[in-house]
């Protein structure tokens, strides 16, 4: 399961990391205890919009930037998570196989090979 907050703990990581900042430093300029901030970075607690502000003002950076950071670790996620269904599972039949044989010709023989077939809608 791909947990938002989590992601969004992560951009705001880097984001801090990237400045060379310590949770100190910007719990403190985001009045924030620094326990908590380091629990919003590790995805354990659930960032409220007022917060997420306030962290975001402490590290002078947009809220719609980290919302589109997080956006794009998410599309990443869902991607990663597709690819490990199995193939099974993405590729399911929609129609079911037809045999049509020609005026004349023994049903009987042409099965097997009609039962081979599988249609796949991509």
């Amino acid at each position: 399961m791909i947990l938002l907050r989590r992601l969004l703990g992560d951009v705001l990581r880097r984001q801090r990391q990237r400045q060379g900042r310590t949770l100190r430093e910007v719990s403190a300029a985001a009045r924030v205890s620094l326990g908590y901030l380091s629990e919003v970075e590790r995805g354990q607690k659930e960032a409220s919009s007022e917060l997420l502000s306030a962290i975001c003002d402490a590290l002078d950076v947009r809220m719609s930037e980290v919302m589109r950071e997080v956006s794009d670790e998410l599309s990443l996620a869902e991607l990663a998570a597709m690819a490990t269904l199995s193939e099974g599972d993405l590729l399911r039949p929609v129609l079911e196989p037809v045999s049509l044989p020609a005026p004349g010709v023994d049903r009987s023989a042409i099965a097997p090979k009609a039962a081979a077939m599988d249609v796949v809608a991509a």
